[in-house]
Parts: structure tokens; sequence; C-alpha cells
């Protein structure tokens, strides 16, 4: 989900269709209320212009959630993917490329990204560069 998307169906309210970036965002019921009392008359579309980056990224945290625990490959006896990944760190000083976490923890390389983007949003890593080649590191807390 993108945020300018949100930001371009709040500009329907300038033509009556108000909280239509509610529904976009995952919240049906307060996008009929919106639809119903024209975005709370006015005030509830106002704050929603602060409001928006916060709740695009509230659900996209949730969608990609819910795309982990429907990988069909992962099983109860399978660590989760994260698990997976701060194993490899720790089996490796702590420091991962994003291709090394690929290569020992055998994740596509759209779910290793995901993986470090929540790492490092949960404070379990941090990103750098490495002083002799430049290339990007993740360092673990481990």
């Amino acid at each position: 989900m993108k945020v300018w998307v949100a930001y371009l169906l709040w500009c329907l309210s300038l033509f009556g269709l108000c909280g239509i970036q509610r529904f976009y965002v995952g919240q049906p019921i307060m996008g009929v209320l919106y639809l119903i009392t024209f975005g709370f008359c006015g005030v509830g579309q106002f704050l929603d212009l602060v409001l928006i980056p916060g709740m695009v990224a509230h659900r996209n945290t949730y969608l990609r959630g819910r795309y982990l625990r429907s990988q069909e490959w992962l099983t109860e006896d399978t660590p989760s993917p994260m698990l997976r990944l701060l194993q490899a760190a720790k089996d490796h000083g702590g420091v991962l490329s994003a291709a090394q976490a690929a290569l020992y923890t055998q994740l596509d390389a759209q779910t290793i990204e995901e993986l470090l983007f929540e790492a490092q949003r949960v404070g379990y890593a941090t990103v750098f560069n490495d002083p002799e080649t430049g290339a990007v590191r993740y360092r673990f807390d481990i």
C-alpha cells in the first residue's frame, strides 16, 4: 500500500466521497461512517491528513505478517523466517549482507528484504556500510 494513493483517495472527499481512504487502509466500518457523516462533518477528514501515513504503515505491517504466515513451506517443525534470519546472523558474527541472509536462510529475495526491514523496525538490526567495500550490511544485536 502506498501513502500517496491514500492521499489521492482522501481527495475524493472534495467531491463528497468521504472515507474512501479508510476502505483502502482496511477500516471498512470507519469508511462507512465517514461516508454517512461526510467525514464526521469534515473534522475526521481533516484529521486523516495527519493520520494517513500511520494508517498505511499499520496496514502494511499487518499484510506483511499475513504474507509471512501464509507461506506453504512453513510448518510447525520449521522455525519462523525471522528465527532463521537471527540464527544465520548469530552463526556469522552478527553481521550479514542481504545476499548472505538469503544464502544462509534459503529464503527468496523479497522475503529477506521484508525480514530485514522488520528486523530494523523492531530493533534487532541496524544498517551500516562496510568500511572497506562500502557494501550495505546489517548488524544484529545478538
